[in-house]
């Protein structure tokens, strides 16, 4: 093991990286409620300074998987619709099978210019969490309670309110509303096969009602929808810990863009499409194990520079007092004080571990485990 990846595997490294992203995000949250007298003023400049607020945190972790562990990402595309990526709004409807497929969705968003502007379908629960939750609140993202009655009412006035949004936008779609396991897929398979829908091996049953609503609100607005199917090679399952200690992973997405035009209205024919849709994902995944690669061109957009940047200016401007504060704690050689910041330390590490342990594909939601059929 080299120097620098023995550096990158420690984990002093991994404490530092979350310090910097915590201090910093609640920092950047405060600057956010100072934009609050702006959105009286001038909406559209409100939104385009939180914008580029949101950027400066959602890009830190595109710089944990971009330059700190050298992801690399290749993108499987048509190139004709290749010039419209990031210059239209967009539905990207993404599969939901790893740890850090958020991320790769993310690195998507970033390598084409609109990561300060994304958008998600997020569980009401999440807007109450700093730092990420708090961005996204000021980013006007889109919060459901998972409660069909009363999203339907929410959820489309919130999506409403995108329709004149100042920066082009892409609205980041996870139509299986879960995360992929072994036991989520079968008790999904079960509800297809009572339903009469085909089964599928590599995903579970799409939530037909969001994308639904989603495409309904949003119709005059986004131009398209991105159809985006994720894997990586040599069957890894990459996981954020892994970004944390420098492993490098090759991910390949496979993007469709289909015109929004060209999706039916009615919710029942748009319920089918969709099933449709994800019958052929299931078919680029199988062929993606036979072959080790989807199917058409190669077109990947290189890294861009501004996440490294703007990773290492909160870094200095957030460790540099850090480094001053040790300084004085070990100057002043109390007991008491360096027991103190050894117990804040201890505390700070357990906390950063609970924190990446929330992301492992074992502890995450229990939507989809129950044996009863959802509603679509």
């Amino acid at each position: 093991m080299s120097l620098l990846q023995l550096l990158k595997s420690h984990f002093l490294s991994h404490l530092i990286i979350c310090y910097v992203f915590l201090v910093s995000g609640v920092l950047i949250n405060l600057l956010q409620l100072c934009t609050l007298p702006l959105w009286l003023l001038s909406k559209q400049l409100a939104r385009r300074l939180n914008c580029r607020l949101a950027y400066c945190i959602s890009s830190q972790m595109v710089a944990a998987l971009e330059w700190w562990s050298g992801t690399e990402c290749t993108l499987y595309t048509d190139p004709k619709t290749y010039p419209l990526y990031g210059n239209e709004n967009a539905i990207v409807v993404l599969n939901h099978n790893f740890e850090i497929d958020f991320l790769c969705g993310w690195t998507f968003c970033e390598r084409f210019g609109v990561l300060g502007s994304s958008k998600v379908l997020a569980k009401k629960e999440l807007a109450y969490v700093p730092v990420i939750g708090w961005m996204w609140y000021f980013l006007e993202i889109v919060f459901c309670k998972r409660k069909w009655e009363e999203d339907r009412t929410t959820v489309a006035e919130s999506l409403q309110n995108l329709r004149d949004y100042p920066e082009n936008f892409w609205f980041l779609l996870y139509c299986e509303g879960t995360r992929f396991t072994p036991k989520k897929h079968q008790i999904s398979m079960q509800v297809a096969e009572s339903k009469g829908l085909p089964k599928l091996k590599y995903h579970l049953l799409p939530r037909t009602k969001g994308f639904w609503i989603t495409v309904q609100n949003l119709r005059g607005s986004a131009a398209a929808v991105y159809d985006a199917t994720l894997n990586f090679r040599n069957n890894e399952m990459p996981t954020l810990l892994g970004l944390l200690n420098g492993k490098k992973y090759h991910a390949d997405l496979y993007v469709r863009r289909i015109p929004l035009d060209s999706i039916p209205e009615e919710e029942a024919e748009c319920a089918a499409w969709l099933h449709k849709l994800y019958q052929e994902k299931d078919s680029f995944q199988e062929f993606y194990m036979q072959t080790g690669r989807y199917p058409g061109p190669i077109l990947s957009p290189p890294r861009r520079p501004w996440s490294l940047i703007n990773w290492l200016f909160w870094s200095c401007l957030i460790l540099y007092p850090l480094s001053l504060l040790l300084a004085q704690l070990i100057s002043s050689g109390s007991f008491l004080i360096i027991v103190a910041s050894l117990a804040l330390c201890t505390a700070a590490s357990v906390g950063v571990r609970w924190m990446i342990g929330q992301t492992e594909i074992n502890r995450g939601s229990s939507y989809g485990n129950k044996d009863v059929p959802p509603s679509n």
